[in-house]
C-alpha cells in the first residue's frame, strides 16, 4: 500500500501552525507526560532543635505547627496531590480527545477552530477514552507489580536470612532484563493498538470494546505505515525534546559548577538558575504543547489516510451533549 508520509508529516504541521487553539490542547495533552506530582514534599525532619538557634522565632514557630498539626498537614498534602493527578488526568484525556477531533475536522474542510466549542464537544468521549487508558495502565503495573515482588521474594529467598541477599538481587537481574525486554515490543505494539482505538472512538464514534477491535484491525492490515510513522514521529519528538531540554542544561550546568567552584558559599549562580529557569518554565511548557500537537495529529492524519485510502477524512460525529 502506498502511503505518502510527506503529506501526512507537512498537512500535520500546516493544521498545527494555522489553528494555533490545539497547542492549548497540545499543553493538556502534555500533562499525562510530564513528571508526575510525586512531589511528596512532607517536611518530617526532627532535626529542628539543630538548627533552632540560627532561624528566627517566626520560622520556628511554624516548624513547631508542623510537628504539632503533622497528620492534618500528610492529610492535605495527600488530598491535593489527588486533586492535581484526577485534573492532570482529565486534562491530558481531553486534549488527546481535542487534538483528534480538532485536526480531523481541519482536514475535512473546516475553517476555524472555536477552544471552547471543542472542548465541549470532547466531553462526551471523556470515560470512554479514559477506560480504554485503563485496560493498558492496570494489567501493566499489574507486571510491573509481580516482577518486582519476584524479585525482592527470589532475593530473599536466595539469601537463606544471611548476608548473600545481594547475591540473589545479581541472579535475578538478567531474568528482570529479560522480562523488560520481552516487555518493551509488546508496549509498543498495545500502544500502536490503543492509539487507532481512540481515533476510532472519537472519529467515528465507537464503544470501547469495538474500538479496540478496530484498532487491532488498522495496525494488523497496516504494520509497515505504522510502524514507519512510530518512528519518524519518535525521532522528530526525540529532537523537540532536546531542544526543548537544551536551555535548561545551559543554565543548569554552569550555576552548579559556579557553586560548586565558590565552596558552595555564594549562592548568587544558583539564585539565577532559578529565576532563569522559573521564567523558561511556559516557554517550554509553549513548545512542548506545540510538539505534541503536531505528534497527535500526524497520527490523526495517519488514522484517517489508513481508514480512507482515497483521500476523504472521515465524517466527524457531532458530539450529543
Amino acid at each position: 500500500m502506498n502511503f505518502n508520509f510527506g503529506e501526512v508529516l507537512s498537512r500535520a504541521w500546516q493544521i498545527v501552525w494555522k489553528h494555533k487553539v490545539l497547542w492549548i490542547f497540545g499543553i493538556f495533552a502534555g500533562c499525562g507526560r510530564g513528571g508526575g506530582g510525586g512531589n511528596g514534599g512532607g517536611g518530617g525532619n526532627t532535626g529542628f532543635e539543630t538548627q533552632g538557634p540560627e532561624l528566627p522565632p517566626q520560622v520556628m514557630q511554624w516548624f513547631q505547627t508542623i510537628e504539632q498539626n503533622l497528620m492534618t498537614f500528610i492529610g492535605v498534602g495527600i488530598a491535593v496531590i489527588c486533586l492535581i493527578w484526577i485534573l492532570t488526568i482529565f486534562l491530558s484525556t481531553v486534549g488527546r480527545i481535542g487534538l483528534i477531533r480538532g485536526a480531523s475536522q481541519v482536514d475535512g474542510g473546516t475553517e476555524s477552530l472555536i477552544f471552547g466549542q471543542l472542548f465541549s464537544e470532547s466531553l462526551p468521549y471523556f470515560w470512554r477514552v479514559f477506560a480504554l487508558s485503563l485496560i493498558v495502565a492496570i494489567p501493566v503495573l499489574f507486571v510491573l507489580g509481580v516482577l518486582f515482588a519476584g524479585l525482592i521474594v527470589f532475593a530473599i529467598s536466595a539469601s537463606g536470612g544471611n548476608d548473600s541477599a545481594g547475591v540473589g538481587i545479581f541472579t535475578m537481574i538478567p531474568l528482570l532484563i529479560g522480562c523488560i525486554c520481552i516487555l518493551i515490543p509488546v508496549m509498543f505494539v498495545v500502544g500502536m493498538i490503543i492509539r487507532q482505538a481512540e481515533r476510532a472512538i472519537v472519529l467515528e464514534d465507537m464503544s470501547i470494546l469495538p474500538a479496540l477491535s478496530r484498532g487491532w484491525d488498522v495496525f494488523r492490515n497496516n504494520l509497515g505505515p505504522l510502524i514507519l510513522m512510530a518512528i519518524i514521529l519518535g525521532v522528530i519528538g526525540a529532537v523537540a525534546g532536546f531542544i526543548i531540554a537544551l536551555p535548561v542544561f545551559i543554565v543548569v550546568i554552569p550555576a552548579t559548577i559556579g557553586f560548586i567552584a565558590g565552596e558552595a558559599q555564594n549562592f548568587t549562580p544558583l539564585i539565577f538558575m532559578s529565576v532563569c529557569l522559573c521564567l523558561y518554565i511556559p516557554v517550554a511548557l509553549l513548545l512542548g504543547g506545540i510538539a505534541t500537537a503536531y505528534t497527535e495529529s500526524a497520527w490523526t492524519l495517519t488514522y484517517t489516510r489508513l481508514t480512507k485510502p482515497q483521500g476523504n477524512a472521515p465524517v466527524v460525529l457531532e458530539a450529543n451533549a
